[in-house]
């Protein structure tokens, strides 16, 4: 899991730094912003102190109101060596007490422009992206037609020289070798290659080639969601591989289910036609034309015709 802090919300969203320097490399840990409106009543039952605190006009309006003492205690109590930030929102200003509450223990409180509602999304949506559940798959990864396929299969069975062949065929390359994968929604992954050997493919007797030096930026792409897993291997001639298309196997990556499809692999076939028009029809069973279903459904209506006849 990669690590947040109020330093990198600093840089991100271009705030304003107003007191508790010593603590903007706090780890931010949570994805989940607390608006402390009920705290700011005095309630600090459940108060969630591992979040980022986000106050804004409703909150500081009826900050306003309570007496001398009680300010100074909500920020204090608000304050806690668990906060790794406080960011007021709309530019309003920041009260004192919070000022003096977040330097003596050192918790970040920034200021933003920005509307409450409009920054906590954009917050929100920023956390959820960079503290998802991450894992490395080995394979290649291709934006085909729209659909994020996921090449897999034993090392030197052809993933890259496959990918490369796609990309000349126009499709867009994300990966090779590894892929770095992130849940970033429940039943969300999107893969992205590692900086190290970004737009590179290797290709066994050729060596290492850059696509977008080769073919241009429109053959790469920095991330994109995996809807498609194809596995290639080789030729087994004692199993016996769907010739229907009727059956569905899945491949589990972080509890999320994607289709899977097994090629066999042998001199001769095309893969990367095979493997685009997989795309190409997985994308029509989005749609609803499952052509594989319409031959099954029409077979089995000659079936019953035949027996209606005897």
């Amino acid at each position: 899991m990669a690590k947040v802090t109020a330093n990198d919300l600093l840089e991100r969203f271009q705030l304003e730094l107003l007191s508790g320097e010593e603590g903007i490399h706090r780890s931010i840990t949570t994805s989940d912003i607390s608006r402390p409106g009920i705290e700011m009543a005095g309630f600090f039952t459940y108060y969630p102190a591992k979040r980022l605190q986000l106050l804004g006009r409703t909150e500081l309006s009826f900050y306003k109101q309570l007496s001398p003492v009680d300010k100074e205690e909500r920020m204090s109590k608000l304050c806690t060596y668990d906060t790794p930030g406080i960011i007021i929102s709309r530019g309003l200003e920041v009260p004192p007490e919070l000022l003096k509450a977040s330097e003596k223990v050192g918790v970040p409180v920034l200021r933003s422009n920005i509307t409450t509602t409009r920054l906590s999304s954009m917050l929100t949506n920023f956390l959820e992206s960079q503290l998802a559940p991450t894992t490395a798959v080995h394979g290649v990864l291709v934006d085909i037609y729209g659909i994020g396929v996921l090449i897999t299969g034993s090392s030197g069975v052809g993933k890259s020289e496959t990918a490369l062949d796609l990309v000349r065929r126009g499709h867009r390359l994300v990966a090779d070798d590894s892929v770095e994968i992130r849940r970033e929604h429940e039943d969300t992954l999107v893969g992205r290659s590692p900086e190290l050997i970004q737009h590179l493919l290797e290709i066994r007797g050729l060596g290492i080639i850059n696509v977008m030096t080769l073919f241009g930026a429109g053959a790469v792409r920095p991330f994109k969601r995996i809807a498609l897993c194809v596995n290639l291997e080789l030729w087994d001639q004692k199993k016996v591989y769907d010739r229907l298309g009727l059956s569905e196997d899945y491949l589990r990556i972080m509890n999320v289910d994607i289709p899977k499809l097994t090629v066999p692999v042998r001199p001769g076939r095309n893969l990367a036609v095979i493997i685009e028009v997989a795309a190409m029809n997985f994308r029509l069973k989005r749609l609803g034309i499952n052509a594989a279903q319409q031959f099954s459904d029409r077979l089995n209506d000659v079936i019953e015709e035949g027996e209606q006849e005897f």
